[in-house]
Order: C-alpha cells, then structure tokens, then sequence
C-alpha cells in the first residue's frame, strides 16, 4: 500500500510539473509573438507646396519612391525597397509617396505598408495638379508609377529610375554618395597662411 502511495505521489509530482513547464513555454511564446506585432504606419497628406520640403535632403541621401496601391509593379519591388531600408537604415533618409485617392489615407495605403512590415515614413499626395507636381519633380518622370528618384546630400539629382528599380544599381549609387560623403567629412582644412608669421624679413 505504502509502494502504491509513493508511486501516485510522485505521478502527481511529475503531472504537475510538466503542466507548469508547458504553461511557462505557452506564456514566453504569447509574449514573443505580442513583440514582433507590427504597429500600423501613419500616412501624412502632403501637397504641391509641402512635398518641396519632405524632397529637401537634410544632411544624408535621400531616397524617394513614388508608387500606389493599384499599381502592381509597385506592390512587386516593395520588398526590395524594404530591404534597402534595412540595410541603409541611419546612413539614408528613405521616404515613400503614394498618389492613392486621399480616401485611401487610412485605409489601404497603411494596410499594404503594414503588410510589407515597411519603417519608412509614408506619405500621400493630393493635389489638383498632378502633372505638374510630377514635372517639377524630375524631367525624366512622365507619370509612370513607380518612380524612384535619389537626391545627393547637397540636393542634386543622382538617380531616376521609372519602372522597378535595379537594386544593384540603386545600391552602388548609394554607396558611392555615402563615400563621397565620408571622404568629405575626412578632408583636412588646412589654415591660411598668416603673411606676419610665414613671411620671413631679410636684414
């Protein structure tokens, strides 16, 4: 009898803590999963005046990306810009401009961007005058979506591309802008001369 009860007591020992361990294993899984929830973007309406200041580079690279929801090479190479954001995220300033209906604002755009897990602070366009925004952007955009365009630290234009995007291509100008902006960074100053000491007086 005294064999049977040890035997069940240690059962019940067993029993109850295989239940607290998958318990422990239930709860450390919720928490993972509630980590990795992805929060959804916020979508800020700009117009043909203030998209002239999101488009100014503010001391790094600025790569921007033109694209809408119904455009399907667009949805097709939003990965691939993603992954760019990745890897270039703090070196880079990477915005995205959708020209979706403003009713889209909150409802489509955000949900696709939450889809792709995309950081990149989003945007949307209204305007009156599309085509004239479009034409002030880049003569070499004649409206196709998507398009991409990369600005130099100083502004300047150093890359478009209508249609999807090269990745590579993409890539080495970035890189190249990046080295260009560190070996400037790196460049000693040298002072001026100053004539009262350099110049010497002959007796």
């Amino acid at each position: 009898m005294k064999k049977v009860f040890k035997v069940f007591i240690t059962l019940a020992i067993l029993s109850v803590s295989l239940t607290t361990n998958l318990f422990a294993q239930k709860t450390n899984s919720t928490s993972s999963k509630a980590s990795t929830v992805f929060i959804t973007p916020k979508v800020t309406k700009v117009d043909e005046i203030t998209i002239k200041e999101i488009l100014k580079p503010k001391g790094k690279p600025l790569l921007v990306n033109f694209w809408a929801t119904w455009c399907v090479p667009c949805r097709e190479e939003f990965p691939e810009l993603v992954e760019i954001d990745k890897e270039y995220k703090g070196k880079i300033d990477f915005i995205t401009i959708s020209l979706d209906d403003l009713a889209e604002i909150n409802r489509d755009v955000p949900k696709f961007l939450k889809e792709m897990k995309a950081t990149m602070p989003a945007y949307l366009l209204r305007t009156n005058d599309e085509n004239a925004v479009i034409s002030s952007i880049s003569k070499d955009w004649q409206g196709g979506l998507p398009f991409t365009i990369l600005y130099a630290e100083n502004g300047d234009v150093a890359h478009t591309r209508q249609g999807i995007i090269k990745v590579d291509i993409v890539k080495n100008k970035l890189n190249s802008l990046l080295k260009a902006g560190t070996a400037k960074k790196n460049t000693t100053i040298k002072k001026p001369c100053d004539p009262k000491k350099d110049i010497k007086i002959k007796n």
